[in-house]
């Protein structure tokens, strides 16, 4: 697990073949394999692309999950989503277009 910690500001693209816990800022696409996990107060400012999201901060940009998106209570997204299973929380905000569909494991790489 890679873990951007919450007073850590990255400034870049992250790709990663595992599991991401986003806590701080990520200016930059976060792409991992496996899973991304975006705290409450955690914000990323690019694209999303992995297996699983589970999404608690906040987002501008798109994200796309081959497996499934979870929209927390507090989190915002600004951009637009695409996976083929969604769980959206009383209270999450999701400002964008929605597609279930399936998606290709191209679209992670």
């Amino acid at each position: 697990m890679s873990i951007i910690a919450p007073d850590l500001v990255v400034t870049g693209d992250l790709v990663a073949s595992g599991v991401v816990r986003v806590e701080g800022r990520v200016h930059g696409s976060v792409i991992a394999e496996q899973q991304i996990l975006l705290s409450q107060g955690g914000a990323v400012a690019g694209d999303m692309r992995t297996r699983e999201a589970v999404l608690a901060g906040e987002v501008n940009g798109s994200v796309t999950a081959t497996d499934r998106i979870e929209v927390q209570s507090s989190a915002v997204v600004n951009g637009d989503i695409v996976t083929p299973r969604l769980l959206i929380q009383e209270g999450g905000r999701i400002n964008g277009a929605i597609r279930m569909e399936s998606v290709t494991t191209e679209a992670t790489e």
